[in-house]
């Protein structure tokens, strides 16, 4: 058997792993082709790059010495949990990277808690360590509690750690940054700790399908570890699905990972990773097996949703004007695409043909399926995020998460207040030169339209992450979060004037000469009531002269609302209106007889 190692790169969000692969694929001369010069290489995805997060795992490949080692780097955040759960089954060990000076954060706990239930063997990997500020003796003391409180076993607990700066491309294993050169002492400890591959190179073929993607040529394409034997192009083999139902399918290409990209291969052994094509309706969890001896691995388990939201056909007077897929049929085979790849989504049909019941891992996980929805020229309507609620042992229970807050000492007041109204519970609270850190424990109805709520509060200077804790009895109302909003009166084109009119009686969202409807949301009321304004009115002609300028200097400028912001600011009457060039929020009532203002 050809010596190959599989290991995934987890951490939390923004604590280096794309950058550390960036590393690794560089030093070991990989042919990285239209990439090469380019950081981040492997958040190709153009939502990613302008967010600066992993939201789809990526594969690569290097040649170390005479050995093969596979890289999977995975997301970091708990919303893109559902992708993180699968491609670890194709990995025997993980490099868990933890920020020098932040130590381990919400999602290391998340990530770590994954791979050490399927058996993965660590190595800890404290990265930023030329960082000014960084704390090396606390972040180990910081992991290995982390360790012990996860369960890990006594090998677990006697993990290797590297040391490493991802962004100077240097390892070593002792943290002095004198010392270290290049990346040589990460890969020799991956050579050593990290397990080859646990498959059988003889016997029936069998490969679990972990991860799916398309290509224009070749449609869809299975990715997964072959478990036993050898799979070989052009071969006819059997599919058991995820139900057990047995199909006969023949592959029409083979192909494994070369450093970034794919090559063709005639065969890819037990304990490597292989890229196929040619059977149209492969979906994930499904087994590629001996035609002659089908026989089904274990099934992917993976989380359940959290979080439903209506997506639904855009009704209203400006619908077709900007995408190009408006209809229901459209958005429901776009969200049948989506389900493919995507093994913690689920679409579910509304109360009427033209909506559709998505569900999901969080907030952000539906919003980047929206937001890639809109780039793909797709038109719709979606409504305010819901939890999922459900029965257990004849009690209605709904999900909750522990919530960790930095901010600024002089924000713990309002911190405390905003969340002990939406029924949080302290469970922790620290302050460290002037900076408060909390463990709150809140149910994810009282999360929902937190976020954006305590970015203002706290000025933009607090981090909140939080974690799916599971499900527990239903918490009363939630009153938290009401608001007014200034609705448009008339159609037309907003004007200074009529906006200089509106200024006072909340923040508004829109700026001048933007086109607008009756019923539109066009700025948050300072009250929690809803208020018709008319943005469109003209200054009335007089034989005076005035210069315009004064008007307009006189804006304030507007609250431009982001699709997560609109998201979590809409209320149940109101919708966010998702066009390819727009976002906008609309009441679901347009006319004022119909709605409460």
């Amino acid at each position: 058997m050809a010596d190959i190692r599989n290991i995934a790169i987890i951490a939390h969000v923004d604590h280096g792993k794309t950058t550390l692969v960036d590393g690794l694929l560089k030093q070991t001369n990989t042919d990285l082709g239209k990439s090469a010069g380019v950081e981040m290489i492997m958040d190709s995805n153009d939502i990613e790059r302008e967010r600066g997060i992993t939201i789809f795992s990526k594969n690569a490949a290097v040649q170390y010495k005479d050995a093969k080692i596979n890289i999977i780097d995975t997301p970091g955040h708990a919303d893109f949990g559902g992708e993180v759960e699968r491609v670890l089954n194709m990995a025997d060990g993980s490099l868990l990277l933890v920020d020098a000076q932040e130590g381990p954060m919400p999602q290391t706990r998340f990530v770590l808690k994954k791979a050490l239930a399927i058996g993965h063997k660590i190595i800890v990997v404290v990265n930023k360590i030329d960082k000014v500020n960084a704390r090396i003796d606390y972040t180990l003391d910081k992991v290995l509690e982390l360790f012990i409180e996860l369960g890990a076993t006594n090998e677990q607990l006697d993990f290797p750690v590297v040391y490493a700066a991802g962004r100077l491309g240097k390892a070593g294993l002792e943290p002095e940054m004198e010392k270290m050169t290049d990346f040589v002492p990460l890969f020799d400890a991956v050579m050593k700790y990290i397990p080859a591959p646990k498959a059988q190179s003889e016997g029936p073929l069998q490969m679990m399908v972990v991860s799916l993607s398309y290509d224009n040529y070749k449609g869809k394409i299975g990715i997964g570890r072959v478990t036993r034997g050898k799979i070989m192009a052009t071969q006819p083999v059997a599919i058991v699905a995820n139900d057990g139902t047995v199909r006969k399918s023949k592959i029409t290409s083979l192909m494994m990972f070369s450093g970034l990209g794919k090559i063709d291969a005639t065969e890819v052994v037990a304990g490597d990773i292989a890229v196929l094509s040619g059977i149209p309706d492969i979906t994930i969890g499904d087994t590629v097996t001996d035609i002659d001896n089908p026989e089904a691995l274990p099934a992917i388990t993976i989380e359940k949703p959290t979080v439903k939201m209506i997506f639904s056909v855009n009704d209203s007077p400006f619908a077709g004007r900007e995408g190009q897929y408006c209809t229901s049929r459209n958005i429901s085979e776009r969200l049948m695409r989506e389900l493919d790849g995507d093994v913690a989504l689920r679409v579910d049909e509304g109360d009427t043909p033209d909506q559709f019941v998505v569900s999901g891992r969080g907030e952000l996980h539906l919003a980047i399926l929206i937001e890639k929805m809109r780039r793909d020229g797709f038109e719709l309507q979606v409504s305010r995020p819901e939890v999922i609620m459900k029965i257990e042992d004849g009690k209605m229970c709904e999900p909750a998460e522990d919530v960790w807050i930095e901010a600024p000492e002089t924000y713990s007041g309002i911190v405390i207040e905003r969340l002990s109204n939406r029924k949080g519970e302290m469970r922790n609270m620290s302050v460290d030169n002037g900076i408060v850190n909390f463990h709150f424990f809140v149910p994810t109805r009282g999360l929902i339209g937190f976020r954006n709520e305590f970015i203002i509060d706290t000025k933009g200077k607090g981090i909140i992450n939080s974690l799916f804790a599971g499900y527990f009895p239903k918490w009363e109302t939630i009153e938290a979060g009401k608001h007014g909003s200034l609705v448009v009166h008339e159609s037309g084109s907003t004007t200074a004037y009529g906006l200089l009119n509106s200024r006072d009686r909340g923040v508004l969202f829109i700026g001048p000469g933007v086109e607008v409807y009756a019923g539109q949301v066009c700025g948050e009321h300072a009250k929690d009531n809803d208020l018709s304004v008319n943005v469109c009115r003209e200054k009335q002609l007089n034989n005076f002269r005035a210069k315009t300028e004064a008007v307009s200097d006189d804006l304030i400028p507007p609250r431009v609302m982001s699709l997560e912001q609109s998201l979590e600011y809409i209320g149940d009457d109101e919708l966010v209106e998702v066009t390819p060039k727009s976002i906008r929020i609309r009441k679901r009532e347009l006319k004022g007889a119909g709605r409460k203002v």
